[in-house]
């Protein structure tokens, strides 16, 4: 059994940096200290308990060579190939095995292989942006495949997509025969690295899909290891670092913090989003088992620990005094969210101090920079309702390498401190690209300043932000293309919107599960119910009670409320909500609704643009459906229709 407590006193502090990732599994393997130390614990809840299997430094290092020499059999190196493996340590050794080969990676969540489920769009993307040679995935997968290639139900453009492929089975792979007490790392490794080089592209992680279809980002192996070391020191990680983690691990932080554990020469547990959605208790409980002191984590993940996993429930005392980094990413970050779990928390052990509000994007291969310092000993500002989630001013020279500066979008010149505008970065962590997309890419990575003779180039991040005080605290309050447009050229950032509408209804509505945008010329907002719910008066009283809220709060009248079923607000795989996507299903009939409120008022029009006719014929389809109710003393339109009827609005274009 895995003891915490265990101290690796041998470590150096001063351990020297190395060019990529994989190399740090290696040296850490050859260590006689961590070649028996576990680098990942994988945690599986089960009906009435759960249980761990874990892999070693020395393991790992050995699967990884074991598995690069297989890969180059029938591949070359520098070969892109889609890992489709379910969550797992299994995902964990492909990952660091494709490395080591020095093939191009491009984890992806694998879909249903029955491909019923109107789910394998991603992959059909991927295979025709990246495309690979091959596909890795488990033998009773690719024996799926095969059936649906061979069905005559199949759709005929994704077979195609599947036939090119070459499938690789894990079991293929994965030397289970070896043993691992009498293998030698060292006569494993005693040639040259021939694994990917630091300019060398070893991964193609996809956005987040939150403002956009998700776009392929190339990572080289120096920027990602560059990342992970300044990530490291920010967090101040080390051998006797325990992180729980149950983030997807194909992308983003999720995948970050694999990396993150290997360089800091610690262990990790993890667990799977699935799990700990339907058992967020299991978060609390994997902490307390391994006193873990790091952990990242969804914005959204607090108040549905309180709301779902609880403080009573479950059978196991929570104790999270170990914690010293509670990390928490997906902007925008509420301090009243923070503020009532750490007050529920307080009594178990959490030190309101280990609150370590973060910044990350795939552009920069994820981490950016965090607001939480080692031996801080005071409370984070707040602007607007929000907590900082970086700290501009550098504490050595070490971090003047990465500069995190605040633009104005249209004249393209850094603004003061304490003027909003969008956020650019600058870092050896800068991805290189997006593949296949040469404007955009100029336009994200060629970044420059107006009228500045340096050549340096930004990463232009699509978030605005403002740094405020003397500690050049940076804000990031939103995404530009999710900005609701309002007359006298105000403007207001939608989660603002969305939070008065949860918080309208905190009993009905589904927190993190609303999004609000602009539809021609009036603020629409899509809110997910938590159970359904057939009383018309309800319904009613409810989106009256969300209009009345943000005309208080947010002195703004919104024009169309529609409630949907729960699930129906599409997101991303880390939750953050495809605002863009909710409104393209709504103008295009894709959402079932429970109920649809059109609020005729003139305060509702907001009078944007004159281009706006377009999105105008849909909304007017989308109110003329299914009319049960016309109430012109209230102004308001209330639709029934579980099944929409409108025609799609690009028939009318």
């Amino acid at each position: 059994m895995f003891s915490p407590t265990m101290n690796y006193e041998n470590y150096d502090p001063c351990f020297p940096d190395q060019p990529v990732v994989d190399l740090y599994l290696q040296t850490w393997a050859k260590l006689p200290a961590f070649k028996s130390k576990p680098a990942f614990l994988w945690a599986e809840d089960g009906s009435d308990s759960w249980g761990t299997n874990a892999i070693t430094y020395g393991q790992l290092n050995n699967s990884a060579q074991s598995i690069s020499t297989q890969l180059l059999l029938p591949l070359q190196r520098g070969e892109t190939v889609v890992i489709m493996c379910a969550p797992g340590l299994e995902l964990v050794e492909i990952i660091f095995g494709c490395q080591r080969a020095g093939l191009l990676a491009v984890p992806i969540v694998p879909p249903e292989p029955t491909f019923t489920k109107d789910n394998y769009h991603h992959l059909i993307r991927v295979i025709s942006q990246t495309k690979p040679k091959a596909a890795i995935a488990s033998h009773s997968y690719i024996e799926c495949v095969k059936r649906y290639i061979s069905s005559s139900s199949r759709n005929i453009h994704l077979s195609e997509c599947l036939q090119k492929l070459r499938w690789i089975s894990t079991e293929d792979i994965r030397d289970k025969e070896m043993d691992w007490s009498l293998s030698s790392s060292s006569s494993l490794n005693s040639g040259p690295y021939n694994g990917c080089k630091p300019k060398e592209v070893y991964l193609i992680q996809y956005t987040s899909g939150a403002t956009g279809i998700p776009k392929p980002v190339l990572v080289t192996a120096g920027s990602a290891a560059h990342n992970v070391r300044v990530a490291r020191k920010a967090y101040d990680l080390h051998p006797n670092s325990i992180i729980v983690s149950w983030l997807p691990q194909y992308h983003d932080c999720g995948l970050m913090f694999l990396l993150l554990t290997i360089v800091s020469g610690a262990t990790c547990v993890l667990t799977s989003p699935s799990t700990f959605t339907k058992r967020p208790q299991i978060w609390l409980e994997l902490i307390t088992l391994f006193r873990a002191t790091c952990t990242p984590v969804p914005s959204f993940t607090l108040p549905l620990v309180l709301k779902r996993g609880g403080i009573a429930r479950g059978t196991m005392p929570i104790k999270l005094e170990s914690l010293k980094n509670l990390i928490v990413i997906n902007e925008p970050i509420y301090k009243a969210d923070i503020e009532e779990f750490v007050e529920a928390f307080r009594p178990f052990g959490l030190n309101p101090l280990a609150i370590s509000p973060s910044y990350g994007l795939a552009e920069n291969c994820t981490f950016v920079s965090t607001a939480w310092r080692s031996g801080r000993n005071d409370s984070l500002p707040t602007y607007k309702k929000l907590l900082p989630s970086a700290r501009l001013i550098p504490f050595d020279k070490d971090e003047e390498d990465i500069e995190i500066i605040v633009v104005n979008e249209e004249t393209q010149k850094a603004v003061e401190d304490g003027l909003e505008g969008e956020i650019w970065i600058s870092s050896p962590s800068n991805a290189s690209g997006y593949l296949g997309h040469p404007f955009l890419t100029r336009e994200v990575f060629n970044g420059m300043l107006s009228k500045r003779v340096s050549p340096q180039c930004y990463v232009r991040t699509g978030d605005r932000g403002i740094v405020i005080g003397e500690e050049r605290y940076l804000f990031v309050t939103g995404r530009i293309s999710d900005m609701i447009k309002l007359p006298n050229s105000r403007e207001l950032h939608p989660h603002y919107i969305e939070t008065t509408t949860y918080k309208s209804n905190q009993s009905k509505l589904r927190g993190g599960c609303i999004a609000a945008f602009n539809i021609s010329r009036t603020i629409a907002i899509v809110a997910e119910m938590q159970k359904s719910e057939g009383d018309q008066t309800i319904l009613r009283n409810i989106c009256e009670g969300i209009r009345k809220s943000i005309l208080e709060e947010e002195n703004v009248a919104v024009g169309l409320i529609v409630l949907v079923e729960s699930g129906k607000v599409p997101r991303t795989t880390s939750g953050k909500i495809q605002r863009w996507l909710a409104k393209d299903n709504l103008l295009k009939a894709k959402m079932s609704t429970i109920m649809q409120m059109d609020f005729k008022d003139e305060d509702c029009d907001l009078t944007i643009n004159n281009n706006a006719r377009e999105e105008q014929g849909g909304l007017d389809k989308i109110k003329g459906r299914n009319k049960v109710v016309d109430e012109d003393k209230l102004g308001i339109t209330i639709s029934l229709s579980k099944a929409p009827t409108n025609v799609s609005l690009l028939s009318s274009l």
